[in-house]
């Protein structure tokens, strides 16, 4: 806006708000933020260009009805901003928006339908993923520290598979069941539970990576037999299983073996059977903790039967 000057051919802000629709206020509001070029006649009123102004009215109008806000449509019209991408940066901006609403409204039934004497306790868990992305991420770095060994890759699909993240749409039972998950990883006890499990042993392993990787392959094959329904029992799955074991620790497939691995965890620990089950409501997926269980009752069939024989 230029003061105190003067062009002929000019109209006034009345008459730009009927051209446009546009209040005077509204447009007063556009000059003072400096999206709307005008400049003063000599009695000190407004006046505006009766071709470029009104289109250039419009053209906020329009945008405005978008949802972008001013400093954004300034760009826009002085070409240093594509309109589509402007308007992805918005639609970004509201998924983010609707992701934490919608997340929010699972919250609120979740203790909206509670009883009375448990809306405490759901309060107390479901604080715990007020923010969901910093609650996955903690799922993630308790699972990197003990997969430490695993490739990289192999990593990735880990968590692809086992981890989830925050459902977009959660339901009350799923979003109750991130909480309990979530919960579970901020319990040492539970990781050290998680760690015996995984590792199985009182001595040392050889190759840890060898293992991970022998142990991972092995649940990838049982996975369709867990989605079967099929009983455990000892067969190749099994035997794939302690083959990573064996050639990790440097020792030989013997029932004194066998039993040792059973003794080394405690499977049935019923963190580690709600942490897996509760993950199973979040992705409606078998679970590496599935097949990792579906092995330890195998190997627990196993060493019944040399038990049974010896």
């Amino acid at each position: 806006m230029t003061e105190n000057t003067y062009r002929r051919g000019g109209i006034g802000i009345g008459e730009l708000s009927r051209r446009t629709g546009v209040s005077a206020r509204t447009l007063r509001f556009y000059c003072d933020g400096g999206i709307l070029e005008s400049w003063r006649s000599s009695g000190g009123h407004r006046q505006f260009d009766p071709v470029s102004a009104p289109d250039r009215v419009r053209s906020i109008r329009r945008l405005r009805a978008l949802g972008l806000g001013l400093s954004v449509i300034t760009e826009i019209l002085a070409g240093t901003v594509s309109v589509t991408d402007a308007i992805a940066a918005e639609r970004v901006s509201l998924d983010v928006e609707l992701g934490a609403l919608t997340w929010r409204r699972a919250a609120l039934l979740a203790l909206e339908n509670a009883e009375e004497d448990e809306r405490n306790a759901r309060l107390a868990l479901l604080t715990v993923v007020q923010d969901r992305h910093g609650a996955y991420d903690s799922l993630v770095t308790l699972w990197r520290r003990l997969l430490a060994p695993m490739p990289p890759a192999m990593f990735d699909g880990f968590v692809e598979m086992n981890i989830p993240a925050p459902p977009a749409d959660p339901t009350v039972r799923q979003i109750l069941a991130y909480a309990e998950v979530a919960t579970a990883v901020t319990d040492p006890a539970f990781a050290h539970a998680i760690s015996r499990q995984l590792w199985r042993t009182d001595g040392t392993v050889r190759d840890r990576r060898e293992l991970i990787e022998g142990v991972a392959e092995a649940c990838e094959v049982v996975g369709p037999l867990v989605l079967a329904r099929v009983e455990p029992r000892p067969g190749p799955e099994l035997d794939r299983f302690l083959a990573a074991h064996t050639a990790a620790k440097g020792e030989r497939d013997t029932p004194r073996f066998r039993r040792r691995l059973l003794e080394a965890a405690d499977d049935s620990d019923p963190r580690i059977q709600r942490y897996w089950a509760m993950t199973s409501v979040i992705t409606g997926t078998t679970t590496a903790g599935a097949a990792q269980h579906w092995l330890y009752r195998a190997l627990a069939r196993s060493a019944e039967t040399a038990t049974s024989h010896g």
